[in-house]
């Protein structure tokens, strides 16, 4: 048994009727897949994605973070259901379907996962939904739960099927309340540790570093810890006020999903000529496309809007399921109406936050979450939601860049044709979130969005397309 992370706790904490931390991905493939075939690969694969085998052990009385369990008789019939759209099976239609879905929280006394096929789609394809809790996976490890069904040719390659593996070793609840008060006693010792690491750095933490006076005890604190060890001096972060648009405040329980593809080569195009990276071009496509948005709606601010952008701690060698990731906050410039003045405005934003991370012990976020008592956790994550209604919160959009593969794949002998991420959005994060996931020559975009912020989020993606011919114009005249 293998015992969650805080952070990976967090995002079972912090769940409402309206605050779902669900992340999946909408595949879309070129042709009919049998709900028989998916069931026969996935009985093949399935030792091959472990946070599909998990299920959740809780301590009594929450005195610590909950247990994975490995689940050895899942249910395939209960995990893997079928659909279909009505006629004409438009990509709104799919959307709306998936908003839907998405939105339904997953029952904690089975493995955190649900698979959809969904048929009826036009021009002769069909999508599959894949929805996991968020405390199972990340960005990274949600895209290899999918890559364990992919192949890279028409013919599946053979699996070795799992080899007979040692009965797993329980833990007793007696031993976990133990553990859980032997932790309790020593976080006096973390907590000490966390506020020689934390304090200078308090102006990179959401919500705490817009309180007054953040930025200057996280300077003085890096000035004396410089002189003092020798240390790297950090850039400072700049004050990022998080203005209030349509899309901030407590959420619905309701969802919007709209999805798209973008041309990578035209992004290419766009970073070359300017000497940025594809992810710049990505955040200012987003800047781009929420702006006109904004002045569309009549509330478009004065100051730019906040982004959080998650960042994976993971290396090509950890294979763990959980979270490693952290999420870091930038300025997208919205306010910026010349496109080329926006893509360097972002450009130099994230330039920041990189030479932050590159400086910063890589797992210091996640460590902080780690030091505080595990009976406070889930009171913490309700106070903090609570403190953000009514306000703007404290970034106005979640924007992520998920690295993926550039060669076709494969499910079952069907082709992918695209793979849209589908995120959470959340009372903290805002009623909007952005995810782009990168195959085979196209930025494969998932938008998700409170459906009562957010009605019209088929706009989102059509203004990602226009801030992207917007900048490859400007290539094309110079």
């Amino acid at each position: 048994m293998r015992q969650l992370s805080a952070v990976d706790t967090q995002f079972l904490n912090f769940e409402t009727s309206t605050n779902v931390a669900n992340i999946g991905g909408l595949a879309i493939l070129s042709g009919e897949l049998s709900r028989t075939r998916l069931l026969s690969l996935l009985a093949r694969r399935l030792h091959l994605a472990p946070p599909l085998r998990l299920r959740l052990a809780f301590v009594p009385l929450g005195l610590d973070h909950p247990y994975w369990t490995e689940d050895t008789r899942i249910d395939l019939d209960y995990h893997v259901r079928e659909i279909a759209l009505p006629a004409p099976g438009g990509d709104e239609q799919l959307g709306e379907q998936v908003a839907r879905l998405h939105a339904r929280p997953l029952d904690r006394r089975r493995p955190l996962w649900e698979m959809y096929l969904i048929h009826g789609l036009a021009g002769d394809r069909t999508a599959l939904y894949t929805k996991v809790h968020h405390a199972a996976v990340d960005g990274v490890t949600g895209a290899d739960v999918l890559a364990s069904l992919l192949d890279v040719s028409p013919e599946p390659a053979e699996v070795t099927m799992a080899p007979p593996r040692e009965p797993e070793e329980r833990i007793g609840t007696e031993e976990m309340i133990a553990r859980g008060v032997a932790k309790a006693v020593v976080n006096p010792v973390h907590l000490v540790r966390f506020l020689a690491e934390a304090v200078p750095r308090l102006d990179e933490i959401p919500v705490v570093s817009q309180l007054p006076g953040a930025g200057l005890v996280s300077r003085l604190t890096r000035d004396l810890t410089g002189r003092l060890y020798g240390t790297a001096d950090l850039p400072s972060m700049p004050r990022m006020p998080v203005p209030r648009t349509p899309f901030s405040g407590p959420v619905s329980a309701h969802r919007r999903f709209a999805f798209s593809s973008l041309p990578l080569d035209d992004v290419k195009q766009v970073k070359n000529a300017f000497g940025v990276t594809v992810n710049d071009v990505v955040m200012a496509l987003c800047a781009g496309a929420l702006r006109r948005w904004l002045l569309k709606h009549g509330a478009l601010p004065d100051q730019p809007l906040v982004a959080g952008v998650p960042f994976s701690l993971r290396s090509p060698a950890d294979h763990r399921t959980g979270n490693q990731v952290t999420l870091m906050i930038t300025t997208l410039a919205t306010q910026v109406a010349d496109p080329v003045e926006r893509l360097m405005a972002v450009r130099d934003a994230m330039r920041v936050i990189k030479e932050r991370s590159s400086l910063a012990p890589a797992r210091w976020l996640q460590e902080m979450s780690d030091m505080m008592p595990s009976a406070l956790t889930g009171l913490a994550a309700r106070a903090a939601f609570a403190l953000f209604a009514g306000s703007a919160g404290p970034i106005n959009v979640l924007i992520s860049n998920v690295p993926g593969p550039q060669v076709p794949l494969y499910v079952s002998g069907v082709r992918l044709l695209s793979y849209h991420p589908v995120s959470v959005v959340t009372d903290a994060s805002g009623g909007l979130n952005i995810t782009v996931f990168s195959y085979d020559g196209s930025l494969d975009v998932g938008v998700i969005a409170c459906r009562e912020m957010v009605p019209d989020v088929w706009t989102i993606t059509d203004h990602l397309r226009d801030a992207l011919l917007e900048l490859k114009l400007l290539v094309e005249q110079q």
